[in-house]
């Protein structure tokens, strides 16, 4: 992917293969450096929000901000156990944030790869302060790019995803709330949320930026969907009366 982004992955990050032999490379500089200097900077750093009561990150000394914290969250489930808003919530669970491209990339180069992972799980990847629901106050008045995946594909669309938001290639401004993986039986998902659904432009805009990235052919079918019918589809599967936000 030519982007700032993608270069500093080979500049500062190595291989990302997670092979033995970058895993020991990584342990001999490790020992190699200052046993203080190690841990300021291999600490994450963060301080704390007054509107989240929670801790952000901060980029570390000498390191490459980007434009948007992140933060990783995971979620699993049981299939067809019907979910409401509360117990969606309580399940999914926050890994961490990053505020740099040195930062990320502590995070992903332990995570599992979304093709080697199994049941119903699923990886979001959102901006500090959004949480991966319908409900959001940033989601709610907006919507995603679905598109279906043969088994396979998961875990290089999804890094090409994540990078290409990160690197900021979609050029839409403050839209995008973040993207999702979800690895399920048949077939595995991504998408890739923005804030408002009745920005046609914007819309447009993402699509053929995904197309772009992700290396998609031209007969590739690609749903938009916007959050309010997710939740009004939900509602009518489940037959439920109150608003519920299971995915």
């Amino acid at each position: 992917m030519n982007n700032k982004f993608d270069a500093l992955k080979d500049d500062d990050s190595g291989d990302h293969d997670q092979d033995q032999g970058s895993q020991k490379d990584c342990e001999k500089e490790k020992n190699d450096n200052d046993e203080d200097d190690d841990q300021n900077t291999a600490k994450k750093k963060v301080c704390v929000s007054p509107k989240y009561n929670a801790t952000i990150a901060v980029p570390g000394v000498g390191e490459h901000p980007l434009q948007y914290n992140y933060s990783f969250w995971y979620s699993r489930r049981t299939p067809g156990r019907p979910a409401s808003t509360q117990s969606y919530e309580s399940n999914i669970k926050q890994i961490g944030s990053f505020a740099s491209v040195e930062q990320f990339w502590r995070f992903y180069s332990h995570m599992i790869r979304p093709g080697d992972l199994t049941g119903h799980s699923d990886f979001h990847l959102f901006k500090e302060g959004i949480k991966p629901m319908w409900e959001d106050d940033a989601n709610k008045l907006g919507g995603k790019w679905i598109i279906r995946l043969r088994k396979g594909l998961a875990s290089r669309c999804w890094e090409n995803l994540i990078l290409a938001m990160l690197g900021e290639q979609f050029m839409v401004g403050e839209e995008i709330c973040g993207a999702v993986v979800s690895v399920r039986f048949q077939e595995d998902i991504i998408s890739i949320w923005n804030k408002t659904a009745s920005d046609q432009a914007t819309i447009t805009r993402i699509r053929d930026t995904l197309r772009r990235v992700l290396n998609l052919p031209p007969n590739t079918i690609m749903e938009y969907k916007t959050h309010t019918d997710s939740i009004k589809a939900w509602e009518d599967f489940h037959g439920l009366v109150n608003a519920v936000g299971g995915r």
